[in-house]
């Protein structure tokens, strides 16, 4: 096996070595309406992007993103957000998996991603650069015949989130063990567990801040005793703090 792997590997330096455009990916990827694709300097500029990346900074062309910095494409605070996601990664702190993200797009219409980024190296390990992807969550795959199981514990969710919800509780109510309704939900709803409960306590929250609660009693009523602990998660979701979020949207509503 070890004499395999170790062909394998020279086989796919080989091919490297033959390849003309390192970026060939990004043809393919704009052939991918629901997904971003995009690969950042050591400073976070844009080197390459696809279509879709484009379209949803509300730009016609790439040449509007090329060699600028989330911070120079998003509007004030996302791409600062953005910028400072990229850094971590670009010194080495880690990679990001899987990240769920509320964007707010061009058309001010939200949508929820499950965004990756990792770290880019050359020949001696060192980091030029970083690449990544951001999908659209896809619809719930209601055909399969675990939905409904699953249903039960997502209704939980759905009517509880702001009580403490813990795994082994949702897979009782499913009747499935924690990896099964782990991997059940990753097939069904492209989430895990924990994930659709950020969503709909953020999904919430974003609610709760149109009216006039304050953010402490919000906090509260989506599942966070600790105010701090609201405004990280709610911050790393959408890019905004929930005051800063509830501006936005108090400017929306007044365009």
């Amino acid at each position: 096996m070890q004499t395999e792997s170790v062909n394998n590997q020279a086989v796919r330096r080989a091919l490297g070595a033959n390849i003309a455009d390192p970026f060939f990916a990004e043809g393919l990827f704009d052939a991918l309406p629901d997904v971003v694709f995009f690969v950042k300097d050591i400073e976070g500029r844009y080197v390459v992007v696809n279509q879709t990346l484009v379209q949803r900074c509300g730009q016609r062309h790439k040449s509007a993103l090329i060699g600028r910095t989330p911070a120079e494409v998003f509007a004030h605070p996302f791409g600062q957000t953005y910028l400072a996601q990229d850094m971590q990664v670009l010194a080495g702190d880690s990679d990001i998996e899987d990240q769920l993200e509320l964007h707010l797009y061009p058309n001010r219409d939200p949508g929820w991603c499950l965004t990756r980024k990792t770290a880019l190296r050359d020949a001696h390990g060192r980091i030029v650069g970083l690449t990544g992807i951001s999908r659209d969550l896809a619809m719930a795959d209601k055909k399969n015949p675990a939905y409904r199981k699953v249903a039960a514990a997502v209704q939980v969710i759905h009517e509880q989130y702001g009580q403490p919800l813990q795994l082994p509780e949702l897979a009782r109510i499913a009747n499935m063990s924690v990896a099964q309704i782990e991997r059940y939900f990753l097939r069904i709803f492209h989430l895990t567990p924990r994930q659709m409960i950020i969503q709909t306590r953020v999904d919430a929250a974003s609610r709760l801040l149109n009216g006039a609660a304050s953010v402490a009693e919000i906090a509260q009523a989506c599942g966070y005793g600790d105010h701090s602990a609201f405004t990280r998660q709610f911050k790393a979701t959408t890019g905004l703090t929930p005051s800063q979020y509830r501006q936005l949207s108090a400017r929306r509503s007044g365009d």
